[in-house]
Formats: structure tokens, C-alpha cells, sequence
């Protein structure tokens, strides 16, 4: 693989480095002998990335030429984006208190020079931050406000380099290269290249082991070299073709970050960062269905202005969702007067807006699985013993109690609910959704879409069973060779 650094003055890159070509901004954007050169992996070390800038135009004719270029402009837009820097804070929250507490002073700088700081304690959280903010040299700024966090993260021009730096940069940038160097290019002994992304510490995630198991079997049938990763996989999304996330997804978290760095890397992912924000937040969805005119429980999205409206509304009892609540916790039903003060001024302190819906027993909700439009499974998930929801949170053992489930071909279940499904999920997109609805005396109502729906073994793919894990599989081949112009 071919090293190229890219600046807007090679003189300024003094160090030479075996294995390693130093050129212009402009050579590189305007000699086509670079442009056709495979395997190549660009370190632009341009002054400025600003939008349109030549600094910003290397790394976007870098993903053109299909170059693997850092920082790409999906990390260029994230060092402008404060929420972006705030999840990561959050993310390494433990490292950064555990590291900079013994500080005296306020405000601290971390200076990375590819994934290194000159002090050695500083060491991991520098190959945390690097991984996470794939540029070669790095400025972190920390700021202390009761605690620490990183305020923002910016690359560093090498004019800015101070002097006494320099001999460190030298060292780490010639330990990068010469470890880098010898990696081999991977065998492609199969079409693609997957990433299942999983969290084994997760307590109840989307799939357990054995269908994880089932998934990249099928997957390896049909021409993909299946890899589970983790979170700490975060800058090696770019090595596959295609992202599976088979963890609980929610906007503020990685799951999210992974899913928008692997759509804006060209993956074909499950679940697609729109599906994520669509599905993840339940205001949204009860806005999407109301407009859509698609049945649903009569519903009040709520804020401090409007919860006397509520037992006006809805009566009592009621159900009272946060908007990012999933396998039925975040929701809670009030019985009373003052159970719904209490619980709105829990709630409310979390968003400034929830939903309120009306109570609707049944003995189970529906479950249709749907993929690329096309419905795979149905389920009925029957409720907890002595409660009213399928997951009993409060009443369980360290273990979630929950009830029975009960699983049939697509075509046995009623029209009704497969026709809702279908048409809820195209609201969505095209991806992997579980659409979870109830029927009172013949009506249909949907309760919510799933972006991350449960694939567990003996329970969704007990009438399918290995079929199943092939659907999904399918979809992404499907997906990958549209991409590419086959079929």
C-alpha cells in the first residue's frame, strides 16, 4: 500500500520517512498519475479543511479515487459539530476523569501526533481519540466545569507544531509507518466484507449468540466474510462493505455514530442512521403515523404547557412514554391523579416533550418482521404474568420476565395487521423493522416501529428458521450489488 503525505508546503514535512511520498495540495488534486493509483492511503496534512478549501477538496477527491484518506469529510464535518464532541466525551468519560483529576489547572490541551502524546500517561486516551478522530495530529481541549470534558477537537497545522514537539512527531510518525508498513492487503475470498456489530456486554441485545451464529452462516453461504466488532472497531468501519448493528440502538449513543460514519463511508447499513432518528424517538412516530392518517391508540404528545389535558383527554389509566424508551422500559401506566403528577415531572425533566397515550389492554401484540418492503415473520408477543406489558421490568428477577411468544407463517396472519405493517414501515425506509401493533374488537392500531427488531433463536425464526437469517443476508447482497451495478 502506498503512503502519500499531502501539504500545502512539502518543505514544511522535513522528515523522511522510508516508504512515504510528501506532496503538494496541488499535485495531488491536479496530476492524474495520483488519481490512478490503487491501494493508496492519503494523509492530508493541509493547513486548513475548510468547506471548499484545498485541504477540504483532498480529502473529497480522496473518496472519489477510492483512496483511504485521513481525515475523510465525514471527520472533517464531526470536528465542527459540538454534539459529535460531546458523545465522545461522554463516551470517555471514566479515561478523561480518571486521567486529568490530578490536574491543578482548569484547562489542558492533549497534543496527538499519530495516536501519541509525548507524555506516556496519556497514551491511551491518545489512541482512543485518534481512533475515534482518524487524523494524523490532533488537538483535544479539555476544560474543567465540576468535571472534565473535551470541549473540542481540532487537527493541528503543521506550522503549528511547537518546536520541542517536533523530535517526538518524528519518532511516532516513523513508528506509524514502519508499523504500519508490512500489513498485508486481505484475501478476498469472499465478495464482501460484513461487520455485525455487537456489544457482549448488552444484558438483553437485539440477538442472542445462537442467532449471531445463524447470521454469519447464512451470511458466509451467499459470498460475505462476516466479522463480529465492537465499539472500540470505530475506525475500522471503512475495511467492509456492508454494516449489520445487532445492538440496542439510540440517537446519543455510538450505535448511532457508527451507523452515520458507515452510511456516509458508502456501507449499506442495518440500521441506516434515518431509521435510527425515525424509529429511536417515539414524538417523531406518533407525529409520522397522526399526518400518515395510520390508526394508533388516541395519543397526546405532552409538554409543560399541555399535561392538565391528559385526564381530559385520555382518562385515566393512561400510558406515559419517554420518547426513547424500547423493550417496554421508559413506559409506565398511571392509574392516578397523583401517579401522573409524579410521573410527568420525572419525565419531563429528561425532555421537554413526551407522549400520553390511552391504555389499550390486550392479551398480546402483534410483531411483523419486514425487510426491503417485503414482510418475513409474525409473532404474537403475549403479556408478562399479572402485567400489562410483554416485558415486566419491575416485577422480574435479575432476568427480565416476560411472556410467551408465539410465531406463524406470514400468511396466516390476519391481512389487516400485515397490510399496517407494510405500509407503517414504508414511512420509514427500506431497511430491517419489527412493527409492533394491537387489534381491538377488529380494528387495527399500531403501537410503534422497531428500527432494531429481536431475532432470537426459537422465537422469530421458529417457523422460517435458518430462511430467516437468509432474508436478511439477501437484503444486504441485494443492496451491495445495486450499489455496484449488478443485477
Amino acid at each position: 500500500m502506498h503512503n502519500l503525505i499531502v501539504t500545502n508546503d512539502p518543505r514544511q514535512w522535513d522528515i523522511h520517512v522510508e516508504g512515504v511520498e510528501v506532496i503538494s495540495a496541488q499535485s495531488y488534486l491536479k496530476n492524474n498519475n495520483y488519481a490512478d493509483l490503487p491501494h493508496m492511503r492519503v494523509f492530508n496534512l493541509c493547513r486548513s479543511y475548510r468547506y471548499q478549501s484545498s485541504g477540504y477538496y483532498v480529502s473529497l477527491l480522496a473518496a472519489a479515487r477510492g483512496h483511504k484518506v485521513f481525515p475523510d469529510v465525514t471527520t472533517i464535518q464531526d470536528f465542527n459539530s459540538q454534539a459529535i464532541v460531546r458523545i465522545m466525551s461522554e463516551e470517555l468519560d471514566v479515561l478523561i476523569q480518571k486521567l486529568l483529576t490530578p490536574l491543578k489547572s482548569k484547562d489542558f490541551i492533549l497534543s496527538i501526533y499519530f495516536g501519541k502524546n509525548i507524555a506516556r500517561q496519556y497514551d491511551e486516551l491518545s489512541i482512543k481519540l485518534s481512533n475515534l478522530f482518524q487524523a494524523p495530529l490532533l488537538r483535544a481541549r479539555f476544560v474543567y466545569n465540576k468535571k472534565w470534558v473535551l470541549q473540542n477537537i481540532t487537527p493541528i497545522p503543521l506550522n503549528e507544531i511547537p518546536l520541542n514537539h517536533r523530535p517526538y512527531v518524528i519518532e511516532f510518525a516513523r513508528e506509524y509507518f514502519h508499523r504500519t508498513r508490512f500489513v498485508p492487503m486481505r484475501k478476498k475470498q469472499y465478495r464482501y466484507d460484513l461487520a455485525i456489530l455487537v456489544n457482549p456486554q448488552e444484558r438483553h441485545p437485539p440477538s442472542d449468540k445462537g442467532a449471531l451464529r445463524k447470521f454469519i452462516s447464512a451470511g458466509r453461504k451467499i459470498g460475505f466474510a462476516v466479522e463480529l466488532i465492537t465499539r472500540d472497531d470505530y475506525h475500522r468501519i471503512s475495511e467492509f462493505d456492508a454494516l449489520f448493528i445487532r445492538e440496542t440502538t439510540f440517537v446519543n449513543h455510538y450505535t448511532y455514530r457508527f451507523s452515520r460514519r458507515a452510511w456516509a463511508e458508502g456501507l449499506v447499513v442495518i440500521d441506516d442512521p434515518l431509521s435510527i432518528l425515525r424509529c429511536t424517538n417515539k414524538v417523531y412516530l406518533a407525529e409520522l403515523l397522526t399526518h400518515a392518517k395510520i390508526s394508533i391508540p388516541q395519543t397526546l404528545i405532552v409538554n409543560k404547557d399541555n399535561i392538565r389535558q391528559i385526564e381530559q383527554t385520555l382518562k385515566l389509566p393512561c400510558v406515559l412514554k419517554q420518547p426513547d424508551s424500547s423493550f417496554s422500559q421508559g413506559v409506565v401506566k398511571v392509574e392516578t391523579a397523583q401517579m401522573l403528577e409524579e410521573k410527568l415531572e420525572f419525565l419531563l425533566k429528561k425532555s421537554d416533550l413526551i407522549i400520553a397515550q390511552e391504555f389499550v389492554p390486550t392479551e398480546y401484540d402483534w410483531r411483523i418482521g419486514i425487510i426491503g418492503g417485503k414482510a418475513i415473520y409474525a409473532c404474537k408477543y403475549f403479556m408478562a404474568k399479572r402485567h400489562w406489558q410483554i416485558y415486566d421490568w419491575q416485577n422480574g428477577p435479575p432476568i427480565r420476565n416476560y411472556g410467551a411468544t408465539e410465531t406463524m407463517p406470514i400468511e396466516k396472519a390476519p391481512l389487516e395487521v400485515v397490510k399496517a405493517s407494510l405500509r407503517t414501515a414504508k414511512l420509514i425506509g427500506d431497511g430491517f423493522y419489527g412493527v409492533d401493533l394491537k387489534c381491538v374488537d377488529g380494528k387495527v392500531y399500531v403501537i410503534e416501529i422497531n428500527d432494531n427488531p429481536s431475532i432470537e433463536i426459537d422465537t422469530e425464526d421458529r417457523v422460517l428458521k435458518s430462511k430467516l437469517y437468509s432474508e436478511v443476508m439477501l437484503h444486504f447482497l441485494k443492496k451491495l450489488q445495486k450499489n455496484n451495478g449488478i443485477g
